[in-house]
């Protein structure tokens, strides 16, 4: 009997201690499981728990979904943002910046990702304050949203914003009236935002600010401007996307873009490092001294009516360098001290000078690259109306395939056995009947009967220049022009 009770409790050890093992070798395995699971972000199925809620603010850093703004875009987010906006601008500072504009000390509004749906502008509060940074979301337009307005505005009331009538004029101030009065708002960031008007106004207005930079951005469905800048100076603009359409080129719908990519009314800015995919024109500057650098416009063709870069009329000192055209124009109205270099004209692409009261001074067009269809053989530099006033301009050094070279300089070799040498430069140079300096020299081929030849330039009209001798001789008369 007692060899049959051990033998029992022998038994029951032994299954004891295969359940054991199985089991723990279950729970291993669960434990793996899991770990995978989180490894991969992805949560085992059960009762959901319940999210932590997302504060207002984190020392100063705002966040508009801890006051209500839905960040999956279904939900309206106007009113939560402008409360966070609000509460940022209140921050306590005895500091400022600019005479009169509050110091906010660096405070940041975080979008956190959010895809944010808003039915009225992101105005930025009325009281002048600097030092803040708008970051990391998108802002959409909802199908309610007035459709002349933009996303996010900085203006004060007590700008006075230019009229749409006004604003073909040029805004022409002293920097000592810039320094001195009607700044607001100072070192506004944006970056890495996603602007979205859905087809209905603009992307950023901004007035009466100094020193803003709009950074990392992307601009899309804007059908007024997608940036608008009006008075103030130093708006810095880089890394950024901009189209109404999102199209990667050859779009069917081009003939139709509209809108205005960039919009500077003011002076002393920068563009730098940015793409225009679509837009009736690219960039359009109005101020002075404005800086155009590593520029991308593709956003309307010229044959569709579209320009790539506008400088109106009164826009002086600017300078445009290093951009690439590419299938569009740049059009400057009665340039005045305006400098465009090392750009890349694709697809026959040009620089088309417009005349409004007939006058050009300190134009330089340099050191550029056409390319264009040797079918068409369009010009590089295409004239827009009469120029009766031309001074300092100069047009050179640029090269061209499959378009007609046009210069400001020229140079040629005219060959004949005679009395009368032509050199024509109407194919060559900018403007029609304007040499202003000229040169030459004739060498004689063989031996002269009769000793010295007496030769001169007899007339300099229509871009020609005629040399003739007093004896029939066997030369090549060189001629160099200026206008």
């Amino acid at each position: 009997m007692r060899h049959i009770l051990a033998l029992c409790f022998l038994l029951c050890t032994l299954l004891l201690r295969e359940s054991y093992a199985a089991s723990s070798l279950r729970q291993k395995k669960l434990h793996e499981f899991q770990a995978k699971l989180q490894n991969n972000n992805i949560t085992p199925s059960g009762p959901p728990s319940t999210p932590p809620s997302i504060p207002k603010k984190d020392g100063r850093v705002f966040y508009p979904i801890g006051y209500g703004a839905d960040p999956t875009g279904v939900g309206e987010s106007s009113d939560a943002i402008l409360q966070a906006v609000s509460d940022a601008f209140n921050v306590e500072s005895e500091l400022e910046m600019v005479a009169g504009v509050k110091d906010l000390g660096g405070v940041i509004l975080d979008l956190q990702g959010g895809n944010y749906k808003i039915s009225k502008p992101i105005r930025f509060p009325a009281s002048p304050a600097a030092n803040l940074l708008v970051r990391g979301g998108t802002l959409r337009a909802s199908e309610t949203f007035p459709g002349d307005r933009h996303l996010i505005e900085l203006w004060s009331p007590n700008s006075q914003k230019l009229q749409k009538s006004d604003s073909a004029e040029p805004i022409i101030f002293t920097h000592m009236k810039l320094q001195n009065v009607g700044i607001y708002y100072e070192d506004i960031t944006f970056r890495d935002v996603l602007f979205d008007s859905s087809y209905r106004g603009g992307g950023i207005f901004v007035v009466d600010s100094a020193r803003i930079r709009i950074n990392n951005c992307f601009f899309l469905h804007f059908t007024t401007e997608g940036i608008l800048v009006q008075k103030g100076h130093e708006t810095f603009i880089s890394n950024c996307f901009l189209g109404q359409h999102s199209t990667v080129g050859g779009d069917k719908g081009e003939k139709d873009f509209s809108g205005t990519a960039i919009d500077l009314s003011s002076n002393d800015n920068a563009i730098t490092d940015v793409a225009i995919f679509s837009a009736a024109i690219g960039v359009l500057l109005r101020g002075q001294a404005n800086i155009v650098t590593g520029v991308h416009c593709y956003n309307k063709a010229t044959y569709w009516g579209g320009i790539g870069i506008l400088v109106k009329l009164g826009s002086s000192l600017t300078r445009i360098d290093n951009c690439y055209l590419d299938f569009t124009a740049i059009v400057l109205e009665d340039p005045t001290q305006v400098h465009v270099s090392n750009g890349l004209f694709l697809g026959d692409a040009n620089v088309v000078l417009k005349s409004i009261n007939g006058r050009i001074s300190g134009l330089n067009i340099i050191d550029n690259m056409f390319h264009g269809n040797p079918k068409n053989m369009f010009p590089v530099i295409k004239l827009d109306g009469e120029f009766k006033n031309i001074d300092q301009v100069v047009v050179d050094q640029n090269n061209v395939y499959g378009m007609s070279l046009k210069s400001t300089t020229g140079k040629l070799s005219v060959a004949g056995n005679g009395t009368k040498w032509v050199a024509d430069f109407s194919l060559i140079l900018v403007f029609p009947n304007q040499i202003s300096h000229f040169e030459y020299s004739l060498y004689i081929q063989g031996r002269v009967v009769g000793g010295f030849v007496a030769h001169a330039v007899t007339n300099v009209s229509n871009n020609v220049v005629v040399v003739e001798s007093d004896k029939a001789i066997n030369g090549v008369v060189s001629v160099a022009v200026d206008q």
